[in-house]
């Protein structure tokens, strides 16, 4: 199965196991906000807390692309801030694992 058919259906579910184990274990996440970089165990947390929380609403996710390199996501993510964001996310994939996260955001009106 691709990644992007395991990562929608671990976001659907809230699945966080099943959405990490997509992760090798030196994964960087790359902040768009500020540029810096996570380690999977500092993405693991953030990404616990999201889908832990009802506030968090991860919509809908597109894939534009994909093959065995790369895999490129587009959603619109409501947080619990109160804040809506339109997000592409780059992942660069090797042995079947996301390795790096990139990702871009624009903020929406609600």
């Amino acid at each position: 199965m691709a990644v992007f058919e395991v990562m929608n259906a671990a976001v659907q579910d809230r699945d966080v196991q099943a959405y990490l184990d997509l992760y090798s274990d030196d994964a960087v996440f790359v902040r768009h906000q500020s540029g810096t970089t996570m380690s999977k165990a500092d993405f693991s947390t953030m990404i616990q807390k999201m889908m832990a929380s009802g506030n968090t609403v991860m919509g809908p996710r597109r894939k534009i692309y994909e093959n065995e390199d790369i895999l490129v996501i587009h959603s619109i993510n409501d947080y619990p801030d109160g804040t809506r964001e339109a997000v592409l996310m780059a992942c660069t994939l090797k042995d079947g694992k996301i390795t790096r996260v990139e990702t871009g955001a624009t903020p929406l009106e609600k």
